[in-house]
C-alpha cells in the first residue's frame, strides 16, 4: 500500500463490495488480540458507518496476511451484528471462525 489514506480507501471499497452498501471511514482502533499470553493478532481495524445495509449501520475492517510468509493478502469486514460490537470483539469472531474454517 503507497500510503494510509490509499489503504482506507481501498478497505472502504472492499467493505462495499463485499456487503453491497455504502461505506463511510470513521475511525481507525488499534487491537492486540492475545490467547493464553502470546499475541494471535495485533494490526490495525478500519471503522466504517454503513448506508443501505439491511442488518448491520457499522462494518470493522482489515487486510490480513496468511501462510508461511504472509504471503497470502484478504481483506477481512466483520459486520456490527451480535455479539460484535467493537473492533476487538469483531478480530476475535473472525479468529474463531478462521480456526474452525468457517467462511
Amino acid at each position: 500500500m503507497a500510503n494510509k489514506q490509499d489503504y482506507i480507501a481501498q478497505t472502504q471499497v472492499a467493505v462495499q463490495h463485499l456487503h453491497n452498501c455504502g461505506a463511510a471511514h470513521v475511525e481507525t482502533v488499534f487491537v492486540h488480540e492475545k490467547f493464553r499470553g502470546k499475541t494471535v493478532w495485533k494490526g490495525d481495524v478500519e471503522v466504517f458507518d454503513l448506508t443501505g445495509h439491511p442488518k448491520a449501520k457499522r462494518c470493522y475492517a482489515w487486510l490480513d496476511a496468511s501462510g508461511p510468509h504472509n504471503e497470502f493478502m484478504r481483506f477481512v469486514a466483520v459486520l456490527e451484528i451480535p455479539p460484535v460490537d467493537s473492533a476487538q470483539k469483531a478480530v476475535q469472531v473472525q479468529i474463531v471462525k478462521d480456526v474452525k474454517g468457517v467462511k
